[in-house]
């Protein structure tokens, strides 16, 4: 993964230099915002790979520079908060953001989440690239694993690439159940590292976009995980 570009926007200068010496010494170029101003005109000029964005930046806060970037790029976003509550998470993934890490963390953790989040989006934008068709078809849904694309009725239920891999996966499974670890492990890529809380939110937002569509596929299993339920729409 050397020479990917990472754009970090936080302005606690020394959150920044350390994740910067860590991230070169991988072989990766670090670029630092540390005013939430001036984080468009970084992003848009350094074009990175991946950014970590901090919530709480002065002028223009983390939540919004998030919502911005999402609008016209799909790259990688992992946000940073001091705060440990639900709100701000809620707040960070509903407008696109792929992972959220509370502070104080460690920047080997921040290193391995960064890898793996760049290894899903390589497989994805190669996958948004190939004109080969791989579709699942549940009655009027189908799911698009190569376009990163669902849609009910011809019209289109617009899911972030993270909600994506979360309905993509499950469907790949109906009927099975997985708890939130294995979702965690096999969507995020990551073992060992991260809320699972994350996944909660997740479907929640995902089943709320469906509910849109008076559709609902996935089923809660209490004190279990989550199933993809052939049968519920169709």
């Amino acid at each position: 993964m050397a020479n990917e570009k990472i754009l970090i926007i936080e302005d606690d200068k020394d959150i920044s230099n350390i994740l910067k010496d860590y991230l070169t010494s991988e072989g990766f170029i670090v670029n630092c915002c540390e005013n939430g101003g001036n984080a468009i005109s970084a992003f848009n000029s350094f074009t990175p790979d991946i950014i970590v964005l901090d919530i709480m930046l002065p002028e223009v806060d983390g939540v919004e520079i998030c919502r911005i970037i999402r609008s016209s790029s799909l790259v990688p976003i992992i946000m940073l908060s001091a705060k440990s509550g639900d709100i701000d998470k809620i707040l960070s993934l509903g407008v696109g953001a792929d992972d959220y890490i509370t502070k104080p963390f460690s920047p080997m953790e921040v290193i391995a989440r960064i890898k793996a989040h760049l290894r899903r989006y390589k497989t994805f934008s190669t996958q948004a690239t190939n004109i080969i068709s791989d579709k699942k078809v549940f009655g009027q849904l189908i799911i698009d694993s190569k376009g990163y694309k669902v849609t009910y009725k011809d019209k289109e239920i617009h899911l972030t690439s993270r909600e994506f891999e979360i309905v993509d996966f499950l469907s790949q499974y109906p009927a099975q159940v997985f708890s939130k670890e294995q979702l965690y492990d096999n969507v995020w890529g990551l073992s060992g590292f991260g809320d699972l809380n994350t996944i909660a939110v997740y479907v929640k937002r995902i089943r709320e976009k469906f509910a849109e569509y008076n559709v609902n596929y996935i089923k809660t299993v209490w004190g279990v995980g989550y199933k993809w339920e052939v049968g519920l729409d169709e």
